[in-house]
């Protein structure tokens, strides 16, 4: 099963350091014990919130595998890591997974309607959605839902570069200027 992991620089995770590739444990517990990671990426920025200070890969879950209603963290005994993700293609990955499952209720760190960065990004959710980035490096991450809101329609993805997409700026999706509402 394709799924996220964060990890602290270095691949380490609660002081265990993970290997490239294959790793493998005995007991898988979501509560308790196993590799954990998550189906949907945005739920690693629970457990590692801060970008500059962690690292988020693509993983192959495997195994023993066991699951919790907190979230999508998921426990398994092998954990294949398949490839460290730039912050440009972890929020690529998190907005394919919310178009992906549309109806699933967001991760607390997507903004309904409009949102500003925080902790380096902003990812924002609606009809017509729009965000605004702080400094230079903000990533700003838009989902465009159909009316009704039972399905995502357009996404983009935008690195605040001081030229095009300027800080303290709101955006719309179309990466056009927008006054905030």
């Amino acid at each position: 099963m394709i799924a996220y992991k964060g990890f602290e620089k270095g691949l380490i995770c609660l002081g265990y350091h993970f290997q490239m590739g294959m790793n493998i444990t005995d007991k898988a517990n979501c509560a308790a014990n196993g590799f954990h990671c998550a189906e949907n990426p945005l739920d690693c920025l629970t457990y590692y919130p801060r970008m500059e200070n962690s690292m988020y890969c693509i993983v192959d879950a495997g195994g023993d595998m066991d699951e919790d209603d907190h979230d999508s963290k998921i426990s398994c005994t092998e954990l294949k890591i398949i490839k460290e993700l730039s912050r440009e293609e972890f929020f690529l990955h998190s907005l394919a997974y919310m178009a992906d499952h549309p109806k699933r209720r967001s991760n607390h760190k997507v903004k309904e309607d409009k949102g500003s960065a925080d902790d380096g990004y902003a990812i924002v959710r609606g009809p017509d959605p729009i965000a605004c980035g702080k400094e230079v490096g903000d990533i700003l991450a838009f989902a465009k839902e159909n009316k009704r809101g039972t399905k995502i329609v357009q996404v983009a993805l935008v690195k605040v570069d001081g030229v095009s997409v300027k800080p303290n700026v709101w955006y719309g999706i179309d990466l056009r200027e927008r006054k905030a509402f």
